[in-house]
C-alpha cells in the first residue's frame, strides 16, 4: 500500500509538469489578449491625457509606471503557473488520500479522474459562469474587495453544489442508472441556480470594450484552467495507477 509521503510527492510533480503546461497555454493563447486590452487602456489614457491638456485648468495627468514590466510578467507567468501547479498538486493529493475510500471505485485511476472532474467543476466551472474574469483594462479598483468577497463565497458554493450532487447521485442509485446520474445532475443545478439567484450581479465592462477580445480573454482564462485540470487529473491518474503487469508466459521447449 502506498504511502501518505508517497502520494503527495507524486502529486507534487505532476502539480509541477502540468503548472508548466498550463503557463504555456496561457502564455501562447492569453497573453496576446492581455496584449490588446492594455494597448486600448493606454489609448484611453492617452487620449484623456490629451484633453486634460488642452483643458482651460486642468493639469496633465502623471502617467503612472507599472511596478513590474511586461516582459517581466510574461517570464513570471511560467513561475506563477508552476507554483500554482505545485500547490494544488499537493492539495489534490490530500483530498485524493482523505476521500480515496468513499469514492466508489477499485480503480485508483478512475477515482483521480473523478476528484480532478469534480475540483474543476467546483473550484473552476461554477465560479466562472456567475464571474468570469475580465482583462487588465476592465475593472473598477474601489470595487476589488467586493469582486474577491463574492467570487470566494461562489468557489465555496461550487464545492457545496458538487457535493450535493455526489449525496443526490448515490440516494438515487438504488433506482438504477438513469435516476442516479439525473439526481446527480439535479443535487448540483440546485445549489448553483439558487447561489448565482442570490449573489449580486456586477458587470463592470464598458460598451466600448470589444466584445470579442473580451470573450476571447476569458475563454483563455478558462482554458489555461482546464489544462491544468486535464493534466492534472491524467498525470495523477497515471502516477497512481495499480493495474497488474501480465504475467510473462513461459515458452515450452518442444
Amino acid at each position: 500500500m502506498r504511502t501518505f509521503g508517497s502520494l503527495l510527492v507524486r502529486g507534487l510533480i505532476v502539480g509541477l509538469f502540468a503548472g508548466l503546461l498550463a503557463g504555456t497555454f496561457a502564455y501562447l493563447v492569453g497573453e496576446p489578449r492581455v496584449d490588446a486590452a492594455i494597448a486600448i487602456e493606454e489609448s484611453g489614457g492617452a487620449a484623456h491625457t490629451h484633453d486634460h491638456e488642452h483643458g482651460d485648468s486642468a493639469e496633465p495627468a502623471a502617467e503612472e509606471q507599472p511596478l513590474v514590466s511586461r516582459d517581466g510578467q510574461k517570464a513570471g507567468l511560467f513561475l506563477a503557473t508552476s507554483l500554482y501547479g505545485v500547490a494544488l498538486g499537493g492539495m489534490f493529493a490530500v483530498a485524493f488520500t482523505l476521500l480515496r475510500r468513499k469514492l466508489r471505485t477499485e480503480n485508483d485511476a478512475y477515482a483521480a479522474l473523478g476528484l480532478a472532474a469534480a475540483g474543476f467543476v467546483g473550484i473552476v466551472l461554477v465560479p466562472f459562469l456567475k464571474y468570469p474574469p475580465n482583462p487588465p483594462a476592465v475593472g473598477d479598483p474601489d470595487t476589488i474587495t467586493r469582486r474577491t468577497v463574492t467570487y470566494l463565497l461562489t468557489l465555496v458554493i461550487g464545492l457545496l453544489a458538487v457535493w450535493a450532487g455526489v449525496a443526490l447521485s448515490r440516494w438515487t442509485a438504488k433506482y438504477g442508472d438513469l435516476a442516479r446520474l439525473a439526481g446527480g445532475a439535479a443535487g448540483l443545478v440546485a445549489v448553483v441556480v439558487a447561489a448565482y439567484l442570490i449573489f449580486p450581479r456586477i458587470n463592470e465592462v464598458p460598451e466600448t470594450f470589444p466584445a470579442t477580445l473580451l470573450w476571447q480573454f476569458r475563454f483563455a482564462s478558462l482554458g489555461t484552467q482546464a489544462t491544468l485540470w486535464l493534466l492534472l487529473g491524467f498525470g495523477y491518474a497515471a502516477a497512481v495507477d495499480r493495474r497488474p503487469s501480465r504475467p510473462r508466459q513461459k515458452v515450452v521447449a518442444a
